[in-house]
């Protein structure tokens, strides 16, 4: 349940929330306003603190899909898939850089309970509730992954594209993010400063990193993965981050201000090909 929102409203370093998890891909991104260096005058600078538009954001991934059938819980589109007991125990997960323990419960027929531990602590519960007309799965998430910050939490729906088998909950099936109805503003601010050979970025959510742009990666303050940053300059006020977790890739995003004065972010997830935009206003 970790991807769209991840890579939707990276306040920090495309790595904060929680949820389940569009425009040009995050290599062609710093052309996709002309070009970036001669906006510059007009645009400013990437310096400043820049908040998120959440009714911005704008999904291209493959259906999210669930199986909650007979006691058992399956996350098929989850990287890796994920099958556990839904008997509201914590149960291991293994190969997930965020989580290594999941509990699934259904509440009743159209509601369903889920959280996340790392390394014995909580990191997020959510309660995905699906309409009475079955086509509106609603997702109100909280996220405790960062220690010592504040919680994070808001609301997304997603549409059904696909029904379950039959005698299965109603969560069963496909469904694609529709939109995200709210977060707290914490979590889509985040401050940026760019140094001749660094970028700096910082987010009220406890994630930080002073990155040098060479590409070499740096640890990613607060990330509760120990995620690293890795960040190269693509043109005046246009820079592409990649973070990996776990040994693995986990998202490359690229930051851009364009000649409208508004910062556009690509978020990709090279292990399922799913990209996210939206764009910040400076604050």
């Amino acid at each position: 349940m970790r991807k769209t929102i991840i890579a939707a409203l990276a306040a920090a370093s495309v790595i904060a929330l929680a949820g389940c998890k569009q425009a040009p891909t995050a290599g062609n991104e710093a052309n996709a306003s002309g070009n970036a260096g001669a906006t510059t005058s007009a645009a400013g600078t990437i310096d400043g603190t820049w908040k998120g538009d959440v009714s911005s954001v704008k999904f291209e991934q493959k259906p999210d899909e669930f199986l909650l059938q007979n006691g058992k819980y399956d996350c098929k589109s989850c990287i890796p898939p994920v099958t556990l007991a839904a008997d509201g125990a914590y149960h291991p997960v293994a190969s997930h850089a965020y989580y290594d323990e999941e509990s699934v419960k259904a509440v009743d027929a159209n509601t369903v309970q889920m959280s996340t531990k790392l390394k014995g602590r909580e990191t997020g519960h959510s309660t995905m509730t699906v309409s009475g007309d079955g086509k509106t799965l609603t997702i109100n998430w909280t996220d405790t992954s960062v220690a010592n910050a504040k919680p994070n939490s808001g609301s997304f729906e997603e549409s059904r594209v696909a029904s379950g088998p039959a005698g299965s909950h109603a969560l069963s099936g496909s469904w694609t993010p529709a939109k995200i109805a709210s977060v707290n503003q914490e979590a889509i601010t985040l401050t940026l400063k760019a140094d001749p050979d660094m970028l700096h970025l910082s987010s009220p959510t406890g994630i930080s990193y002073d990155a040098k742009l060479d590409g070499t990666p740096t640890p990613i303050k607060g990330d509760p993965a120990g995620a690293t940053a890795s960040v190269k300059k693509l043109a005046d006020n246009s820079y592409q981050e990649t973070d990996t977790a776990g040994g693995k890739t986990v998202s490359v995003t690229t930051f851009t201000l364009g000649a409208d004065g508004k910062l556009t972010l690509v978020s990709e997830d090279p292990r399922n090909g799913s990209k996210t935009t939206w764009t910040a206003t400076k604050a």
